[in-house]
């Protein structure tokens, strides 16, 4: 046996266990391992049955995504599920943890599945832009029916052991131990006191209703709309098969589908963010620092990104202190943080109870030194280093000071400037806010100086909170960096002939979940955030913002929900080319998407190569998570990877024609083509 699987024998049972901590993953080496030890208990004349578990706290998690995309080493993960189902013997499968993926689809070949409170079981491959590839598709709908099947399927989600007990994917939810509880049914099976079919066995006493389930599939059809991924058609196309195919041809088809959609640019782009999260959340540099306790948290400002952090950090059951500059500015602050656990509750995602309950944890001051007790004290945006000379002496020795600004230009944060103030700059860091409700990233911004305690310290309150944290080095924003260079090429195109709406739906067809222009808008920022165009200036000149409801300087939606374009807009901007002596020309969708990207790729590979991110995948995760860029398509480094970057570098030269300075492409590039390096090369912290 090797090092991550164990056999031990007695009694007329083999207990295999899986050892690879700490998910347990199904890489090689263990399925190498378990077809080994399965051959040991098949061939042994003593063994009668079988009980598979897993040391430590989970069932494996899934397959080892790191060996996707590469050549499958023996045995593959479908033809030991076809092992397991094929065993004379009963195979019984002890459940803890996560039960994900690969994992699943191993659980679903035994005859017999007992589940520890607690476990979760799923089948996330659709969120990977892929489907189960080890018969999942085919013996899920046969053992629990096509319509709940396809409900996991499709979602991609988990459910918790007890509801899987109801649906039939597990036998018995067990309080004392899966493996204990395994190894009970497997000892009265030996002596006769219980029935204990194979998979084989009770997979063909089953009966199906033929009409019920093609009616699921034909709904689950009917319920995908304009799908973008091929991914869930694919899936809905193999639990059909799964009635409709003789058992060995729906195996094959699912199969095949698996490694059609394997091979797809979205699959390869979904599994680059599943892993650039991941990636995100370590931080090797800061040496397993010691992360500070929060208890108590001041917050010096009412503003939205302030009133935001205040209302996260109390869900937390923090304790917090607002501090005003004076009781009116107090009054706002708190009214800010009412308004914001409101829409909570409106949204359906915090009930009354924890909104009072929450209430109760804020408190109100305009006197500095009530925050002399405070873990953390959050600074925000503009006035941060004149508060910082206020607060910095009253506050405690290890206090973490964040300075909280919503990215909502290419400096939404200069901490640099703000730690010219501060005379404990090792407890100095920022937090930087998308400019979106709803978007989960959280940049967690750090300077030379800046203590690893501190860092670690706001990416556990970040992870407790939810949100996909990354990390900026030079103390700016990436993705507000990263989003001005795309706005500044879209103001180009808009200059050139195109309007802003056909912008936006250009991106928006890409996959973006909003346009940039009526991110503006939505936003609240201010045109000509990423370039002083002409056009804009003119926009903002008008004092056209807020006039109507929800509009802005774009009045998204356009035309006020008509569908029409803003046609005084359009006018207001064709008066600035005709001020400027610029014709207009007809710009195209695929145009204005080629330019925007290499804007973008572009302004990351200068944050790479200043030294602003750790790394390419950091800016992807900043553009998907914080500025609606499609997952799918992996964010702006993965898609310059995906172009080609030599050809991308060659489009950018050709843009700089006009010349526009932003349209320069990074020294960088040339470096990591004469070196032969793909930015994902550079994905190795």
């Amino acid at each position: 046996m090797t090092g991550e699987v164990r056999i031990a024998t007695g009694e007329g049972i083999a207990r295999i266990t899986i050892d690879n901590p700490p998910l347990n993953l199904l890489g090689a080496a263990v399925r190498r391992g378990l077809a080994r030890a399965l051959d040991a208990a098949l061939s042994d004349s003593a063994v009668k049955v079988v009980v598979l578990t897993a040391a430590g706290r989970t069932w494996p998690a899934g397959a080892d995504m790191r060996e996707f995309g590469r050549a499958v080493e023996a045995p593959p993960l479908r033809d030991l599920c076809a092992r397991v189902a094929a065993s004379p013997k009963p195979v019984i499968a002890a459940l803890q943890g996560s039960v994900l993926g690969g994992g699943l689809e191993l659980a679903l070949a035994a005859c017999l599945r007992l589940a520890e409170p607690g476990t979760e079981l799923g089948l996330p491959e659709v969120t990977l832009g892929l489907l189960p590839g080890a018969g999942g598709t085919q013996r899920l709908p046969r053992l629990i029916g096509a319509k709940p099947a396809l409900g996991l399927l499709l979602s991609g989600l988990s459910v918790a052991a007890a509801r899987a007990a109801e649906m039939g994917l597990v036998d018995a939810v067990t309080e004392g131990g899966a493996e204990p509880a395994a190894e009970a049914i497997a000892r009265s099976y030996l002596a006769g006191e219980a029935d204990l079919p194979t998979t084989a066995e009770r997979f063909a006493g089953r009966r199906f209703d033929p009409e019920g389930w093609l009616s699921a599939v034909a709904a689950a059809r009917a319920g995908l709309g304009p799908a973008r991924l091929p991914a869930p058609g694919r899936i809905i196309d193999c639990v059909e098969a799964a009635l409709l195919l003789p058992e060995d041809e729906g195996f094959a088809f699912e199969a095949t589908a698996f490694e059609d959609l394997l091979a797809t640019p979205e699959a390869a782009a979904l599994r680059h963010v599943f892993l650039a999260e991941r990636r995100a959340r370590r931080q090797p540099d800061l040496g397993g620092a010691k992360v500070r306790q929060v208890f108590r948290a001041g917050v010096v400002g009412g503003g939205g990104a302030a009133a935001e952090l205040a209302v996260a950090l109390m869900a937390l059951g923090i304790d917090v202190t607002m501090l005003g500059a004076d009781g009116p500015a107090l009054s706002a602050g708190l009214a800010r943080v009412a308004a914001l656990l409101e829409r909570e509750v409106a949204g359906g995602r915090l009930s009354a109870a924890a909104r009072d309950a929450g209430w109760a944890q804020i408190g109100g001051t305009v006197v500095p030194g009530d925050l002399a007790t405070s873990d953390l004290i959050a600074l925000e945006g503009e006035g941060a280093a004149r508060d910082l000379v206020r607060v910095e002496p009253l506050a405690k020795r290890g206090a973490v000071v964040a300075v909280v600004a919503r990215a909502d230009g290419p400096e939404a944060l200069r901490l640099d400037r703000i730690a010219a103030a501060s005379a404990r700059a090792a407890d100095l860091a920022g937090l930087v806010l998308p400019p979106l409700p709803g978007a989960r990233a959280l940049e967690i911004a750090s300077l030379p100086a800046t203590a690893p305690e501190a860092v670690a310290t706001l990416f556990e309150l970040a992870g407790r909170m939810g949100r996909v944290a990354l990390r900026t080095l030079d103390g700016q924003s990436l993705g507000a960096r990263v989003f001005a260079a795309g706005r500044a090429a879209a103001d180009v195109m808009v200059e050139a002939g195109a309007s802003p709406y056909g912008v936006d739906r250009a991106l928006k067809d890409y996959g973006f979940a909003t346009g940039l222009y009526e991110m503006v808008d939505r936003a609240g920022l201010a045109p000509g955030a990423g370039r002083d165009a002409g056009f804009a200036a003119a926009l903002a000149a008008t004092g056209r913002k807020g006039q109507a409801a929800g509009a802005g300087y774009y009045r998204w939606p356009e035309g006020a929900g008509s569908g029409e374009e803003d046609r005084e807009v359009l006018t207001l901007i064709a008066s600035e080319r005709r001020g400027r002596g610029i014709v207009p020309r007809r710009v195209t969708a695929p145009e204005i998407r080629a330019r925007v990207l290499a804007a973008m790729a572009n302004a990351g590979a200068g944050l790479i190569e200043a030294g602003a991110a750790r790394c390419p995948s950091d800016i992807d995760i900043a553009m998907i998570a914080g500025w609606g860029f499609p997952r799918w398509k992996g964010g702006p480094m993965q898609a310059a990877d995906a172009i080609g970057l030599l050809a991308l570098r060659n489009q950018l030269r050709d843009h700089a024609r006009d010349g526009e300075l932003f349209w320069q492409p990074s020294a960088f590039f040339d470096e990591l083509i004469k070196n032969g390096l793909r930015f994902a090369d550079l994905n190795v912290v």
